[in-house]
């Protein structure tokens, strides 16, 4: 019959906690991500090392070295740390304390005071004790569980956190790095310009001085000369400023900041990146991003309950067992053993309607994280438009200026051969030279944005993606 009772009480414990239980808000999302124009879809798979698609080995090495020692990163790993062990001391709450007590002390009474000892007693006494003290608050409504499952959220909501700045800081050292390339790039192009135009002042200024031209044609050809310069300049003074920024992305130390550079490697071409078939849309809230808000809403969620169970009654068992002496030889004994058992019940009875206010507060902060994980819902599903808008137009752009390029060098040869035939005068000749720079630089601009793209679409995605099971696709054509 004892057994019974106990094991009621635990039930009505443990089943009992006051407070609205959690669950995932509905959100109208779409059955399936959109086709854009120049996205074909297929069912290949990417792993969660989304930037080894690149097929720059230096480039991988970059990221895993950011991802090591990043301090923004390291960081977030320290408060991964944090919210476990406060999510730990959260479970604590629920088991008894048990404290040792050990005590000595030692007497004399006053014979000349109040109440003299009576005659036959020492004036001098002893006392020892010892106990195992016993204290535990019984969470029957709740409030104890409520906290540890807010401590839990909070702990998985800096795992999330973690796993999107991890994912953030990839796609930002892709980016930066592409940056970086693309300059190199332009100054390349730049540099072959300026090459050109020397050469062309150069042969002027023989002209010049043969009576062949007048000055002002070589004063033209020094000031365009001078504008390629003044390019170079400019985009050796952006790389110096990318490559730091990239240094300190990649968690560097002063020193390296400072003297070091950043090794370049050679991308493979631009990756063409698919949208798997039959993924459903709803894979987009494993974002860690949103996994974040997510856990946000469940621990406020929880803190509702939290508050509510200190409107009840508090129920506190309290007791100890142990020894208790005049004499330290006999504190061990049968005769010295002491216990106590005691049970309270506290309830609020007037706080000026604190405990009330506390709820409604907590419902309001519940409220709010349920409208932030609507409102970073909504931002993903846009962000993901956006990034199969960008990487889909980046595409068409790159095409295009490769064209575009290419045209201008056929006409670029066709207009110096006529310049060499005495057909072409040499204003031609720069305005085509002009041209060709200027779609040489934006062809390199095209294919860093298309690369950055790819990083951007991923990130929107929330990394890598597997492809579902063969049985799940062919549920999903039925």
């Amino acid at each position: 019959m004892r057994n019974i009772m106990a094991a009621s009480v635990f039930a009505l414990l443990a089943g009992c906690a006051v407070g609205p239980d959690y669950e995932r808000p509905q959100v109208d999302l779409p059955q399936t991500w959109p086709t854009k124009a120049g996205i074909d879809q297929s069912t290949a798979a990417v792993s969660d090392r989304w930037w080894t698609v690149f097929g720059d080995p230096q480039l991988d090495m970059l990221v895993e070295e950011a991802l090591a020692h990043n301090r923004d990163l390291l960081s977030a790993g320290q408060r991964v740390l944090e919210a476990r062990a406060q999510a730990r001391v959260a479970d604590t709450y629920l088991m008894p304390v048990v404290s040792g007590n050990v005590s000595a002390d030692k007497s004399k009474s006053s014979l000349a005071g109040s109440f003299p000892p009576p005659p036959g007693v020492a004036r001098t006494t002893n006392n020892y004790r010892a106990t195992l003290d016993v204290s535990w608050e019984i969470d029957l409504f709740g409030r104890y569980r409520r906290d540890s499952e807010s401590a839990l959220a909070r702990f998985f909501e800096q795992e999330a956190a973690q796993e999107a700045l991890r994912l953030s800081l990839a796609a930002q050292v892709c980016e930066q790095y592409f940056a970086l390339l693309a300059l190199d790039e332009r100054e390349a192009v730049t540099r072959r310009t300026l090459e050109s135009r020397r050469e062309t002042v150069e042969l002027f200024r023989k002209r010049l001085a043969a009576g062949v031209i007048p000055s002002y044609v070589l004063y033209q050809a020094q000031a365009e000369e001078a504008v390629v310069r003044s390019q170079l300049a400019q985009i050796r003074q952006a790389r110096e400023l990318q490559e730091s920024a990239l240094a300190v992305l990649l968690g560097r130390s002063p020193r390296h900041i400072l003297e070091g550079a950043v090794a370049r490697g050679s991308p493979a071409g631009t990756a063409d990146i698919t949208v798997p078939a039959g993924i459903p849309s709803e894979l987009l809230l494993r974002r860690p991003d949103l996994r974040q808000a997510e856990q946000n809403l469940i621990a406020a969620n929880a803190q509702i309950g939290a508050v509510k169970a200190q409107i009840f009654p508090a129920i506190t068992l309290t007791g100890f067992y142990g020894s208790e002496s005049t004499a330290l030889s006999q504190l061990f004994t049968g005769p010295a053993g002491v216990y106590q058992f005691a049970a309270a019940i506290a309830q609020p009875i007037f706080t000026g309607g604190r405990n009330i206010y506390g709820v409604h507060a907590a419902e309001a902060r519940q409220q709010l994280s349920l409208l932030s994980y609507q409102n970073a819902v909504a931002s993903a599903f846009r962000e993901v438009r956006d990034a199969l808008s960008i990487y889909g137009g980046s595409r068409e752009i790159l095409d295009a200026e490769s064209q575009r390029l290419g045209a201008l060098e056929t006409t670029y040869n066709e207009i110096t051969k006529r310049y060499e035939g005495g057909v072409a005068n040499r204003l031609e000749v720069l305005d085509t030279e002009r041209q060709l720079l200027e779609a040489q630089l934006n062809r390199v601009d095209a294919q860093r944005n298309s690369r950055t793209a790819v990083a951007g679409l991923f990130k929107a995605l929330g990394g890598g993606w597997t492809p579902p099971p063969a049985e799940e696709n062919a549920a999903a054509t039925q």
